[in-house]
Formats: structure tokens, C-alpha cells, sequence
């Protein structure tokens, strides 16, 4: 007969089950810290293009030629 060790016994010791919980904590730590990170650059990124796309409205308020083109008047109106 085999002792019974529980209910481990039965499957397979995983990655978790074999490292020392401090490693495992240390892991877990950094993965949180890597996710922060990963959002502080996308919302960084965001501002950016935000940025970016209000720099270009404000130079295409200046082109008159853009005004003229995007204008809603109709001359037709102005007879």
C-alpha cells in the first residue's frame, strides 16, 4: 500500500508548488508593477495623440484654404 499524502498526492506538483513563497510574492509584485507601468504608457501615449490632434485642429483653424473648403455657407443663400 502507498501512504496517502492528501490530496496533492494525486496531481501533479505545479511551478507555485515548487518555488519558495518569496520568489512567488517577489513575481507577483513585479507582474503588478509591470501592469502599472503598462497603463501609465498607454494613458501617456493617449495625451500625446490628444495632444497631437489638437496642435493640427488649431493649424487648420489658421489655413484659410481649409476654412474655405470645410465652410457650410452656401452662396446661394448670400445672392
Amino acid at each position: 500500500m502507498q501512504p496517502s499524502g492528501g490530496p496533492n498526492q494525486d496531481k501533479p506538483a505545479t511551478l507555485k508548488d515548487l518555488l519558495n513563497p518569496e520568489i512567488l510574492n517577489k513575481l507577483k509584485e513585479q507582474s503588478e508593477q509591470l501592469k502599472t507601468d503598462e497603463a501609465k504608457r498607454k494613458e501617456e501615449e493617449r495625451k500625446q495623440a490628444e495632444h497631437a490632434r489638437k496642435a493640427e485642429e488649431k493649424r487648420l483653424e489658421q489655413d484659410f484654404s481649409h476654412l474655405l473648403e470645410n465652410s457650410k455657407m452656401d452662396w446661394r443663400k448670400f445672392k
